[in-house]
């Protein structure tokens, strides 16, 4: 099982996906609400998987996960995205992720890609 950093700006969101990788057996390494404590929050915590929103205010998920790759090439980063928001996935994916989860989350999709992150 994993050791995962939450990032969003929504409580809500960041209770919801904790409570999901909780049912999954996962520890959650701590959570950010924005990309410049998410950047922190990496170096400090060094987790095994980020899951980071792209909108965010402050710093967005793309630049976030740009940082963090500049401390960490190997990191290992799930995008969270509404639905439409697929110009920022490609982008996002382009720029290092390792995949995506979509708005609203969905336990069974969101442990399956956390599953093959850590697999792979």
């Amino acid at each position: 099982m994993g050791k995962i950093l939450i990032v969003d700006d929504t409580l809500f969101m960041r209770t919801l996906l904790k409570n999901i990788l909780f049912s999954g057996g996962h520890t959650i390494a701590g959570e950010a609400a924005d990309g410049d404590d998410a950047i922190e929050k990496y170096r400090e915590l060094k987790p095994d998987i980020v899951t980071m929103d792209v909108v965010m205010p402050k710093m967005n998920g793309i630049d976030a996960l740009k940082g963090i790759k500049a401390l960490d090439p190997n990191a290992r980063v799930i995008m969270c995205t509404a639905v439409g928001q697929e110009q920022m996935v490609k982008l996002a994916i382009k720029s290092g992720a390792r995949g995506y989860i979509v708005k609203p989350f969905q336990a069974p999709k969101v442990l399956d890609e956390i599953k093959n992150i850590l697999e792979s």
